[in-house]
């Protein structure tokens, strides 16, 4: 999986270098691309490899950016907080004033989870998801 990493990220840098004034304010971490080898290897499987470059390649030419010129362009996460114990438990982390700085996006099939600092003007991607990866395959998930 680690090829795969390199592979997204690398062709995620190289747009980063044809709009640096725009990039360098968005911020790809560790669980984002990690969360874009599980959507490869969920599209490999699905028999949709070919969605993972169109993916991509919207990452680079509209999602981006777009954060970046518009850090406010999604939703508050927390205008829908969560309901589970583990979710709040980790919200109880986050340093003071980080929970109004998460914001979600939603583009075409995948779910974006992003933090918009004014502070820095940053952008950072936090993670992403295809709407389908969960599912309610029960007998997949505990076999009996």
């Amino acid at each position: 999986m680690q090829l795969q990493r390199g592979r997204a990220a690398a062709l995620l840098r190289k747009r980063r270098r044809s709009v640096a004034e725009q990039l360098d304010r968005a911020e790809l971490t560790a669980n984002f691309l990690e969360r874009l080898d599980a959507i490869e290897a969920f599209l490999t499987e699905a028999d949709a490899a070919f969605a993972f470059d169109d993916l991509l390649a919207e990452l680079r030419a509209t999602v981006i950016p777009n954060l970046a010129r518009f850090p406010r362009i999604g939703r508050r996460y927390l205008d829908h907080p969560p309901q589970s114990a583990e979710a709040l438990s980790q919200l109880g982390t986050l340093p003071a004033g980080a929970t109004n700085a998460l914001r979600e996006y939603l583009h075409g099939d995948y779910l974006l989870l992003y933090a918009a600092m004014e502070l820095n003007e940053m952008v950072y991607l936090l993670s992403i998801r295809h709407h389908r990866e969960l599912t309610f395959d029960f007998a997949a998930h505990w076999p009996s």
